[in-house]
């Protein structure tokens, strides 16, 4: 892919695209050797994010899957001891939370992540990132209004 702005409004979201899958293959080969997937460690960082426990369907929407394959990841979380799923205030939707375990897990895949993070994101004044954050904020609240199933 070409790296000049001749047609931002084309190339913009591709390049995010891609990027985030650049960014999840580092951070599966940083986690490999402590036996993470991304299968298991993209739904603990997610939940560990997230400001309240999601429903099931919610976390799958986040994670771009379909409600099978969470409900499957979340069996294996689950008899990990990492997670539990919960009925919410609506008895038909399933909350998730993370254990203790669970917690202790996402605190030290952060802990190995961050170095990396902090390492790609060395070159960029914080200033860009300020921006880039703001425009992709922008963008994802527009996407949204899309309300895109799996």
């Amino acid at each position: 892919m070409s790296s000049n702005l001749s047609n931002p409004s084309s190339d913009l979201l591709f390049l995010v695209a891609q990027n985030s899958r650049l960014w999840r293959r580092v951070v599966n080969q940083s986690l490999q050797s402590l036996g993470f997937t991304e299968a298991m460690w993209l739904p603990l960082l997610h939940l560990a994010r997230s400001d309240e426990a999601p429903r099931q369907k919610d976390l799958a929407l986040s994670l771009s899957l379909d409600s099978s394959s969470v409900v499957r990841l979340l069996e294996g979380l689950e008899s990990a001891g990492l997670v539990v799923r919960s009925p919410g205030r609506d008895r038909r939707a399933k909350t998730i939370e993370l254990t203790p375990l669970g917690r202790e897990t996402a605190d030290s895949l952060e802990a190995r992540i961050g170095p990396l993070r902090r390492q790609v994101l060395s070159s960029v004044p914080q200033e860009d990132l300020a921006h880039a954050f703001k425009v992709l904020k922008r963008l994802s609240e527009a996407m949204a209004e899309y309300d895109v199933q799996p």
